[in-house]
């Protein structure tokens, strides 16, 4: 077990203990946020055939005279989705509608706000344009391939895959992950309430954060401070789940059963990361499942699961650092403010992070305390400051801004 790493050393960790994911065959309709199982080949040209990039007339460029008027023949019209357009010779010219195909002959489009028609003639009085002409491949060619294995379906991957004659499209399985808070003090929300009790939160928001990085969230019952009670939860998340996340635990505490039941029945990989708040993570395996045991502090466990946890879904959806899913990026932001960082340890405060005319601002709007859940919804970022470094006022620093 290592203990006491760098923010560096846990991800690398993390990484190597990903999960092997089956993939399966969806629909374009179901695909959005998937990651492709597989890399996907064009099995058309884009363009499919030479096509008008306008509304206008298919010409031969030579007949047209730069800035001078003249008179061609009308053989025809071409229309998206018709017929074989007549071709055209020397002086002829065929109506044109955009996304057409090219008559054979033609070589130019000319705008139909520069002619005028004159019964069978058409007057031209503006230029003949080559590059208004799409030409079959241009964008795609046939057999390419075009969306990489670990590529992240949004929008317009959906229209690509469709455009490249795709309706179905092999994708990873989502992981299912546990999800378990432990603690005698909490309860569910909506529940009567003692004095010494808390409504249990952080279930909540880490399984919404599961299913924005493309896994499925259960979640368990919360936990009292009961070592057989948790192992029984941890079993039977171990028996169906793919990855296993707890809420608090982790600490140095008397009551702290998650790392306790790690010690004496797990296996750890980490434990702690030089990270503030977030410093007591542990990270390993329970029945040959991976497990995040995340802090209880509710800042603190969003923190680790954007830092530490999201990679891990990553590596497993066979995507680079810089892919999505993510959860946010690292960007570079002028304080406003300043803001005290953390003796050994990387320092994440909270941050607001905003557009100005000379490039992002930050500022600090709440208490920065890792139970104050609600400067995660006041700010939109953290600072990434390093170990034993501050940041004054105009500094530009490191930043990571939440999606």
């Amino acid at each position: 077990m290592e203990r006491g790493i760098s923010l560096e050393r846990a991800i690398s960790l993390v990484q190597k203990r990903k999960k092997e994911l089956s993939a399966e065959t969806i629909h374009l309709d179901d695909s959005h946020g998937r990651i492709l199982a597989a890399p996907l080949v064009s099995k058309v040209n884009d363009p499919r055939f030479d096509n008008s990039a306008m509304d206008g007339w298919a010409v031969r460029k030579e007949d047209i005279p730069d800035g001078k008027k003249i008179s061609l023949s009308i053989v025809g019209i071409s229309k998206a989705g018709g017929n074989t357009p007549p071709p055209i010779s020397s002086g002829e010219a065929c109506k044109i509608m955009t996304g057409a195909p090219i008559p054979q002959g033609a070589n130019a489009i000319v705008m139909v706000e520069d002619t005028e028609v004159h019964g069978k003639e058409v007057i031209i009085s503006g230029f003949a344009r080559e590059n208004y002409i799409r030409t079959k491949g241009e964008n795609i060619s046939e057999g390419a391939l075009i969306l990489s294995k670990g590529h992240f379906m949004d929008a317009f991957s959906i229209s690509l895959a469709a455009t490249m004659g795709h309706d179905c499209i092999p994708v990873f399985r989502k992981p299912v992950v546990g999800i378990i808070s432990t603690g005698d003090e909490l309860i569910p929300p909506g529940s009567e309430i003692n004095d010494w009790q808390i409504y249990e939160s952080n279930s909540f928001g880490i399984a919404d954060l599961v299913r924005k990085m493309g896994g499925i969230p259960i979640r368990y019952p919360t936990v009292v401070d009961s070592l057989d009670l948790l192992r029984e939860s941890l079993n039977q998340a171990a028996e169906n789940c793919d990855l296993i996340i707890t809420s608090g635990g982790v600490s140095m505490g008397d009551f702290d059963i998650v790392r306790k039941i790690m010690e004496l029945e797990g296996e750890i990989n980490f434990w702690r990361i030089k990270m503030r708040p977030g410093g007591p993570p542990i990270f390993g395996n329970w029945k040959k499942t991976p497990i995040f045991g995340l802090p209880g502090n509710p800042v603190s466990s969003h923190l680790v699961f954007l830092m530490i946890v999201c990679p891990w879904f990553r590596a497993s959806f066979q995507a680079d650092e810089n892919s999505k899913p993510s959860l946010g990026r690292k960007v570079h932001v002028k304080m406003l403010d300043k803001v005290k960082g953390a003796p050994e340890k990387l320092c994440l405060r909270r941050i607001k992070i905003s557009n100005s005319e000379k490039g992002l601002i930050a500022t600090t709007l709440t208490h920065q305390g890792s139970g104050n859940i609600h400067s995660m919804v006041a700010h939109n970022g953290v600072t990434l400051l390093p170990p034993n470094s501050d940041a004054n006022i105009g500094e530009i620093i490191d930043a990571f801004w939440f999606d």
